[in-house]
């Protein structure tokens, strides 16, 4: 986004919708409530660093915008808040699934692409380039 969409003046709003993966995956998860609460905690102060870091790097870059954290389902929440933000264009990433594991678990940047509103700017990351 920096290198080819990006204009100064640009207000961004970076959207994370966090998983609880640790908490969910975890086998503790049955036997202890303790143990539960201790992992929430632990997966939330996860998120708030990295909310923090986020925050810190568009302000070293000079970018003006904020950064919000909503849970739900990734696609329909950036969707949602593109919309309620009036937002001109979304800008995603790419894990680079494979076909048969997007079909089962589905991409949050197809269905991006699928149900936004505004153009779609899909990144890929350079090092999941094939040549």
């Amino acid at each position: 986004y920096m290198k080819n969409a990006y204009h100064k003046g640009d207000h961004v709003i970076f959207v994370h919708c966090p998983e609880y993966h640790t908490v969910v995956q975890s086998p503790m998860v049955m036997a202890d409530v303790t143990v539960l609460t201790d992992m929430w905690k632990e997966e939330e102060k996860r998120i708030k660093e990295l909310l923090e870091k986020l925050g810190q790097q568009m302000k070293d870059h000079g970018i003006g915008g904020k950064v919000k954290s909503i849970g739900g389902s990734p696609g329909e929440v950036i969707c949602q808040v593109a919309k309620d933000e009036n937002a001109q264009l979304i800008v995603t990433g790419t894990r680079g699934m494979g076909k048969i594991r997007r079909t089962f678990l589905g991409s949050v940047s197809d269905y991006i692409l699928h149900h936004a509103h505004v153009p779609v700017l899909v990144c890929r990351h350079k090092d999941d380039h094939k040549n």
